[in-house]
């Protein structure tokens, strides 16, 4: 079956960096698109990033557009986001995501706190 799991979240300051990972099995991870979200308390899932499946093609939250950056590697069935200069605002859960036979699927998610 699908699965979604995501590491590297954990407690950083203003400023800092952190890098997530994604780690996908039980499909076929290099044919498939890849996208980050995230979900800060009393709000709803918000879009952060998304990659292609041969990682020519990239798109990025407003919010994030020079500050994150979204990779992926197919040979190790991983996806990543590099989070540099990151603000209190970007406290959350983060969670990676796949399409496939017309379903989204979800990580367990990963928190980030920004805080001094």
């Amino acid at each position: 079956q699908v699965q979604l799991v995501e590491s590297g979240g954990g407690l950083v300051q203003p400023g800092g960096s952190l890098r997530l990972s994604c780690a996908a099995s039980g499909f076929i991870f290099s044919i498939y698109e890849m996208a980050w979200y995230r979900q800060a308390p009393g709000k709803g899932r918000e879009f952060v990033a998304a990659i292609g499946s041969d990682a020519g093609n990239t798109d990025y939250a407003d919010s994030v557009k020079g500050r994150f950056t979204i990779s992926r590697d197919n040979a190790k069935n991983t996806g990543y986001l590099q989070m540099n200069g990151l603000k209190l605002e970007d406290t959350a859960v983060y969670y990676c995501s796949t399409f496939l036979s017309r379903q989204r699927y979800w990580g367990q998610g990963t928190q980030v706190t920004v805080s001094s």
